[in-house]
């Protein structure tokens, strides 16, 4: 990650994370003049969080970092429980869709504290890596 612009730390409670995380990207993103298309995705990435890392968090809050500089927007779920970066991401699975964060996400990984605990990094770049063209587009 280049400079960053603009970060934040939210913890939230479960039942509020569906409201809260996706005004705070949008927030930034919009101070960072993310594209519309790419601010879509960030959105359905948070949405996938919101909904499934309660479930897979050590303490029932959302612990999410988000970061933006010039070339995209970065999420930092922290506090999950152990293998709960891999579940969080088979959770947001979806029929005929498949894996939303796995697909929508650029660049993803997991970390893992000593403690056990594990944090999920997802990020987005503003460029799609392989945007639409007249050479590439049928």
């Amino acid at each position: 990650m280049t400079s960053v612009r603009n970060r934040v730390d939210v913890q939230v409670r479960a039942d509020l994370a569906g409201g809260v995380l996706p005004a705070v990207v949008a927030m930034l993103a919009a101070r960072a003049e993310c594209p519309l298309d790419r601010l879509e995705e960030a959105l359905l990435l948070t949405d996938a969080v919101a909904a499934h890392a309660p479930g897979r968090s050590r303490n029932g809050t959302v612990q999410v970092a988000v970061a933006v500089d010039e070339d995209g927007l970065q999420m930092t779920v922290d506090g999950l429980q152990p293998q709960g970066a891999q579940g969080l991401i088979a959770d947001a699975t979806l029929p005929l869709v498949g894996a939303v964060i796995e697909r929508v996400a650029d660049e993803l990984h997991t970390e893992t504290d000593d403690d056990g605990s594990e944090r999920l990094v997802l990020r987005l770049r503003y460029t799609a890596p392989n945007p639409a063209t007249l050479d590439n587009v049928g």
